[in-house]
Order: C-alpha cells, then sequence, then structure tokens
C-alpha cells in the first residue's frame, strides 16, 4: 500500500523491560506482538538515536493499524551514562509530558480488563476518574476520557467518542475494548513555534484548535485550575500529534537538556516523510534540533526499517522524532 506522506510508522518509548512492558499491553490492552524482540548491537541505528554503541532490544507491538515500540536499553555504550527513571512527582504539565491516545469502544470494559493490574499496584491513575468533557466546549462535548501510566510510569490516555465524533473507525468492532492510537499529546511551551516545527517543517495538517478547562480538566489531568491549549496536528492518515500548551496551573518543568534514549521518559515519533533533505536543511531555522550525526544511511537495517536513511531530532521542546525516507 502506498501512504500519502507524511505518515506516523509508530510511537513509542523507553522501557526497563521490554518482555515485561509487551506482556502488560497484550494481556491489559489487548495489544498483539509483532514478531519476536531484535537486539541491535552497535551501528548505524545506535548512531542514529545518539547512543552509538549502545546494545538495544527493541520490540514492537500492534493495536488496530497503529504500532507500539518498546526500546530497552541493554548497555547505553562507551562514555554513555545509565538510564534514569522517570521523574519523580512528574505532572501532566511537565514538558517532558508525552502520552499515548488508545481509542476505546467502551470505557467501562477497557477499565475492568486493566483492574487487577490497578488491584495489584503495577499501574497508578493519573485521572480522579473518567471524565465527560463538558457541552460547553463544542469540539470535545461528549468525549470521555481517563489518563493512567504503566508500571514503568509512562503516561498513556484512554478515551471514547461519542456517535457524533471521531473518525470511522472508532465505530467499528474489534476484538476487544481497544481499538488503535489516535495520536501522541505532547508537552509545549509555546504553540506557535510547535505549529512551525509540526506544520511547516515536517509537514503535518491543521487538526483542531482549542482551550479547555473546568473540573472535567482538573480531573482528567490530575491538576488544579487547569487551562490547557490544545492543538493537533494531523497526517493525512493514521496517527497524528496533540500539543498541550498549558497556561495553567504554572510551574511546569522543561524536559532536561540531557534525556537520552537511556532514560524511561525518553519518547519517539517515527515519521516518513518524502525529502529528508529538505528537513534536515531547515530543521534548525524552525526550533528543530540535531540528534543524530546528520543523515544516517541504514545499511544492513534498511529492511528492518523499512527504509534507507533516517534522521533524529528533538523538537523545540525536545521530544524526539525519527525520520526515515525510503
Amino acid at each position: 500500500m502506498t501512504l500519502t506522506l507524511p505518515h506516523i510508522d509508530s510511537l513509542g518509548f523507553t522501557t526497563a523491560d521490554a518482555e515485561a512492558s509487551a506482556a502488560f499491553f497484550e494481556t491489559c490492552l489487548g495489544f498483539r506482538r509483532l514478531g519476536e524482540a531484535v537486539v541491535l548491537e552497535g551501528g548505524p541505528y545506535a548512531r542514529l538515536v545518539g547512543l552509538p554503541g549502545a546494545r538495544l532490544r527493541v520490540l514492537r507491538l500492534a493495536i488496530g493499524a497503529e504500532v507500539l515500540e518498546l526500546s530497552e536499553v541493554l548497555a547505553p555504550g562507551p562514555g554513555a551514562r545509565p538510564g534514569r527513571p522517570i521523574p519523580a512527582g512528574s505532572r501532566s504539565n511537565d514538558r517532558w509530558f508525552q502520552h499515548a491516545c488508545l481509542v476505546v469502544n467502551s470505557m467501562e470494559a477497557a477499565l475492568a480488563a486493566l483492574q487487577p493490574a490497578f488491584a495489584a499496584g503495577r499501574i497508578t491513575a493519573i485521572s480522579s476518574a473518567p471524565q465527560r468533557l463538558p457541552d460547553w466546549n463544542a469540539a470535545a462535548a461528549g468525549i470521555v476520557a481517563f489518563k493512567f501510566r504503566d508500571p514503568d510510569g509512562h503516561p498513556l490516555e484512554l478515551l471514547q467518542f461519542p456517535p457524533d465524533k471521531g473518525d470511522a473507525r472508532w465505530h467499528g468492532d474489534a476484538p476487544g475494548p481497544v481499538l488503535g492510537i489516535d495520536h501522541s499529546a505532547i508537552g509545549i511551551a509555546d504553540t506557535a513555534a510547535s505549529g512551525r516545527f509540526y506544520r511547516v517543517l515536517l509537514g503535518l495538517a491543521a487538526g483542531g484548535d482549542g482551550v479547555n478547562s473546568g473540573p472535567e480538566q482538573d480531573g482528567l489531568d490530575g491538576l488544579a485550575g487547569t487551562r490547557v491549549r490544545i492543538t493537533g496536528h494531523r497526517c493525512p492518515s493514521g496517527a497524528g500529534v496533540e500539543c498541550l500548551d498549558y497556561r495553567e496551573p504554572g510551574g511546569g518543568r522543561p524536559m532536561p537538556a540531557d534525556q537520552g534514549p537511556q532514560d524511561l521518559a525518553h519518547w519517539q515519533l517515527r515519521l516518513r516523510v518524502a525529502d529528508l533533505e529538505t528537513v534536515a536543511d531547515r530543521a534548525v531555522a524552525l526550533g528543530g534540533r540535531p540528534i543524530s550525526p546528520g543523515i544516517i544511511t541504514l545499511g544492513d537495517r534498511a529492511e528492518w526499517l523499512g527504509a534507507g536513511r533516517a534522521l533524529q531530532l528533538a523538537d523545540p521542546d525536545g521530544h524526539r522524532l525519527q525520520l526515515l525516507q525510503d
């Protein structure tokens, strides 16, 4: 199938134990495994992600049409520091915040499947309860959402669309309550700067823009006095990116300048684009920061990634993107 670009191939994060994390997503959320884990010993992929010489275990899962990639850093490589846990006291308005939004056809059934993990203390809630977004918010009225943290502490969101909202695929049948991944949401400091990066540089399209506030947003985010501007950026098909610009409460912390793939707070979006050279040439002017030493030729990893060349960038707030070109 020929994709219209740009297209998000996968989103993923660093985990302390890829097999244990995969078991959680399979058992509690209905993901399916895409083959066996791959162990990467240095080479072009390690250079690409900014850990030359690292030893990595990578495991892929699917839900609906989307792919979640779990990365375990077995050894960070010569001279690299060990990985760190997700910072204590992380909140939704911290700018390292990133989550995957899992669309469900039944919030009740999805939470029932998670209940044993909650009861065992393996996962924790961010939201006080599932929140129905209010009718005054026309763009989001009737959406029901709930946020929680997986066993490593990565934020995840369950979201159920009412009949009049969401793509047609979010109103179909599935083997379980989870239908797929609608977007990855990221904490940002400046809506305009993020818009230039995702729309002008990477070619994503406008996908909605509004301000959420009130007790429902407080209950969803686990914050008080919440006022957040939410701006969507969409690919022609599949998952998109949602930028969360928290106006209130204050005190959201920036992403650590040295955060890397060995840290559990590390997420990555893999985006397929048409022209890596143009992106590389314009990235810094549009708020990006290079992670890889230029465009990397993937060599014997080209078949595994489905592309011959790649570029790793950080966006204006430090969120990582891996850009591929055939």
